[in-house]
Parts: C-alpha cells; structure tokens; sequence
C-alpha cells in the first residue's frame, strides 16, 4: 500500500507539504494541490482515518437523525432522495455518515449518547419529533448542527418553499375554476403548520371558503389514510372538487379510494400532490403536483454542516430557503359536480 512518503517522492514535494495538500491546507496552492491529489489517486493512497482524527482532531464523520411516524428509514420517497444528496456532498468534501439511532446492540442510547459514541463530528436532522426530549437534548449540545424543515435558534436550517409551493397549487387549481378545495393536511409539525396556514391565507386572499370539515389532518407518507379519508370527503353533502394531499405518495390511497367509488380522476374529482417524487410522475394520470428540490436541499445541508464544522466562528446559523416549482400533470382539470 502507497505511504505519504510515496506520494512525496513522486512528486519531489516534501513530506510535510503533501501532508498539508492532502488535509486541505490553505497555505498549498491549488496547483500543488491537484498534483498531489492525482499522485495519490494513481497510487491507490488512502489516508488512515485514526491518523488523520490525531492530526486534524475531527473523525470526518456526520451523523443523520431521521426517523418518521412510519418508520419507513431509506425507503421514504421524499427524504431517501434527500439522503441521497446529502450523502453525496459529504463523500465529495471526505466526510462519511452514520445513521443516530436509539441501540447499539441491546444498550439503550439517547441520540446524543450514540454521537458521542460514534464521535460524529456534527449532525443533521430531518424528518423527526423536533420537539422530542432527546432531540432537544441534542439540539442544547455543542455538537454542530443542521436541521431540515424545522428552525431553530443557533442553528442553520435548509428549508423548502413550503408555503409558497401551496400558495402556488391553490392559484393554479382556482385558476381552473375550483372553488370547494379540500386539504389533508399532514400531522403537527413545523412542515404541516407552515402548509396549513398557507392554505387558509391563500383561499382567504382568494375569496374562497374553508369548511372545517374540509381540513383533515393524515399523516405523510401513508396511503392507507389518505384512503380513508378522501372517502370521507366522498361522503359529504357537499364533496369537494378538489383535494389537496399532504404528499405524492399519499396519492395512491387517494385514487384508490376515488377509483372504487367509479369516479374518474380528474373528469369527476381533481388531486394535487406535494413533493414531486419520481413516483407521482410514473402513475397515470400523472400527478400534478410541487416538486421540491431534493438534490439541492441535500447537498445545502451538508455543505453547511461541514462549513460549520471547519469554519466554526465564520460560518453564521442562518434559513436557506430552496426554491421549488409547480409540475402540471394530469390530475387536475375543470370543476365538475359529483
């Protein structure tokens, strides 16, 4: 195996100064840089990690929190792209990733317990209770911190247009002439409260009513509610023309339940979705929807996770807000009366 003095001979540079290009010195020009780099790639060098956490007194290490009410993990459409991206960029800057959890074998562990076990240089958090004991326990310590969708004070968050994306679907489906525009809006949390007071904003500034038996709240990500209750919605004196669906993958729950009725989609009823998951644009008729940007939202966190963990006292907690956009499917068409 190649040895940092290899690398030093092949390129007549000293020890010392392939060390500095290899840890990402900032007094090695760029050109020395690329050098050094390309030698150790032919090389086949790789730095030892234990090493380099001596040197550098960092373990290039960030751990992820997230879990959701359906403990779906890397199978959630929505935050596996996320996931996705984020670990992208961390291998990009050199950084690996260990998922925070509760266990480490049978020993029970709070989830600053596990980071300290795992010595994880910072943490990103997504897709949690936010407001769960543990959580806040890990937001209260030193450790560097990013969340995704939650704010908190000292803390960079990466956010989506959240209330703009409902802002957007509600112009285009009154647009369409809809005036009766249900919302299963998702469970508590700083996501479902910024999407629910959009909507009754937006049908407010456009003149629409807001029956109370049109706000339900259903859990992200779970079809099964989703069916359940746009048969509900079905079942009222008054049905809505069109239904706003806490996510895309919700939507499948919602065409089966509007499928078994005999009713078409969106001849009969209109459903708009939100995330833009490569699902919701395969099923036909193909959803319309918001498409959040999963790719940017990722690799933003973790480009201000590692900032923060190398730059500390230059890198300020500030909101980034990722742009989305409106995908117009299939799913939404003229109002027509049930």
């Amino acid at each position: 195996m190649a040895t940092i003095r290899d690398i030093a001979a092949a390129c007549g540079l000293s020890v010392s100064t392939v060390s500095k290009a290899l840890n990402q010195y900032s007094d090695v020009s760029e050109k020395t840089r690329r050098q050094v780099m390309e030698a150790a790639k032919q090389a086949g060098y790789f730095p030892n990690a234990s090493a380099r956490a001596l040197k550098t007194n960092r373990t290039y290490n960030l751990g992820v929190l997230f879990s959701d009410d359906q403990q779906s993990g890397l199978t959630h459409r929505y935050f596996s792209a996320v996931l996705d991206s984020f670990k992208k960029e961390a291998e990009a800057n050199g950084y690996d990733i260990t998922f925070i959890s509760h266990n480490i074998g049978e020993r029970p562990m709070t989830y600053l317990e596990h980071c300290q076990y795992r010595g994880v240089d910072g943490v990103c958090i997504a897709c949690v209770d936010f407001y769960q004991p543990e959580v806040l326990e890990l937001v209260r310590s030193p450790l560097p911190l990013v969340t995704i969708d939650h704010i908190f004070d000292g803390h960079s968050c990466v956010c989506s247009e959240n209330a703009e994306g409902i802002r957007e679907l509600l112009c285009y489906v009154s647009g369409k002439g809809h005036t009766r525009i249900a919302f299963l809006h998702g469970e508590a949390s700083s996501v479902a409260n910024q999407r629910l007071v959009s909507f009754c904003r937006t049908m407010e500034a456009l003149r629409l009513p807001v029956p109370e038996e049109y706000l339900i709240p259903s859990p992200y990500n779970d079809p099964d509610s989703a069916r359940i209750n746009i048969a509900h919605l079905l079942d009222l004196p008054e049905p809505p023309t069109c239904v706003l669906l806490p996510d895309d993958y919700s939507a499948l729950g919602a065409m089966e339940a509007i499928e078994s009725r005999g009713l078409r989609i969106p001849y009969d009823i209109s459903i708009i979705g939100f995330d833009g998951i490569e699902l919701g644009q395969r099923i036909r008729p193909r959803l319309t929807t918001f498409r959040q940007d999963t790719e940017k939202i990722g690799s933003e966190a973790a480009r201000r996770l590692i900032r923060k963990i190398e730059s500390p006292r230059t890198e300020p907690a500030e909101t980034v807000v990722i742009p989305g956009r409106l995908l117009e499917g299939e799913t939404v068409d003229l109002p027509h009366t049930i």
